[in-house]
């Protein structure tokens, strides 16, 4: 049997981890799971938050609807529910499209220097 070394081997992350991750407070966190109720991360018997790999595409979807396209928390909430997998494929196509220009600015920084 084959060891997959590209699969993430950590199951769950904190809270902390997290907010590190997406960009956004640990505060914001805990807000945005009152207001979506599909993100309800697991808690331990001390109510510390574990988040799974499925709640942080969750909160990357989130993260898209409110920070990035600048929609208020009630239409986020709309839009996702109505059509859950066209928000996450836009999502997607959006963090490509980041990814991108974070590697056309590394080029044109490094063309700027030979130049």
């Amino acid at each position: 049997m084959a060891l997959n070394i590209n699969k993430n081997l950590k199951a769950f992350y904190s809270i902390k981890e997290v907010a590190k991750l997406i960009g956004v407070s640990e505060a914001t966190l805990r807000y945005w799971e009152t207001e979506f109720p599909f993100l309800k991360p697991r808690t331990t018997s001390n109510n510390v938050r574990q988040y799974q790999d499925k709640d942080i595409e969750d909160l990357k979807v989130i993260y898209n609807m409110v920070k990035v396209r600048g929609f208020k928390i009630a239409a986020a909430r709309k839009m996702i529910s109505a059509n859950r997998a066209q928000v996450e494929s836009q999502t997607k196509v959006m963090e490509n499209l980041l990814d991108v220009k974070a590697q056309l600015t590394e080029l044109k920084e490094a063309l700027d220097k030979i130049v």
